[in-house]
């Protein structure tokens, strides 16, 4: 009879520190549970902040860009060239699509060719003024190296 008094004090134990794994675990759960909480409420925080500021950068910018157009001189040269700069932006506009679209040319060769690098003429001493370099010798015929003593 005293076999199964020891069987259940062991299955108590076991128990018992089944218990205690469980609330350590129960415990760890909460901790980790509560720092999450805590990250996301500062990421929260975090991304207002961030949304507060770039909502005053660009109300920045465009106080800026408004002063800029108020404040921009309208100079006759200036609006001529600007004039200009962008009806020739509207000529070349189908050149450069038919570019990018590897359609054509680029428009910046007036050929309608690829442009090629031009060759250089390999240039010899004597053009640079130089005297002729020495003609390399035969390699050592019979006899003519040194001698075995």
């Amino acid at each position: 009879m005293s076999a199964p008094v020891g069987e259940e004090i062991e299955l108590i134990e076991k128990h018992e520190e089944i218990l205690r794994h469980r609330a350590e675990l129960l415990e760890q759960m909460e901790a980790r549970r509560e720092n999450l909480n805590l990250q996301r409420r500062r990421q929260a925080e975090e991304a207002e902040a961030a949304r507060q500021r770039n909502a005053s950068l660009l109300q920045d910018l465009q106080k800026i860009e408004n002063r800029l157009q108020q404040n921009q001189l309208q100079d006759p040269a200036l609006l001529d060239l600007e004039t200009r700069y962008w009806s020739s932006v509207e000529r070349s506009l189908p050149a450069w699509k038919e570019f990018l679209q590897f359609k054509g040319p680029h428009p910046a060769d007036g050929s309608g060719r690829p442009a090629r690098r031009t060759k250089h003429k390999v240039s010899t001493a004597e053009d640079q003024g130089l005297p002729p370099r020495p003609r390399p010798r035969a390699g050592p015929g019979p006899g003519t190296g040194p001698s075995p003593c």
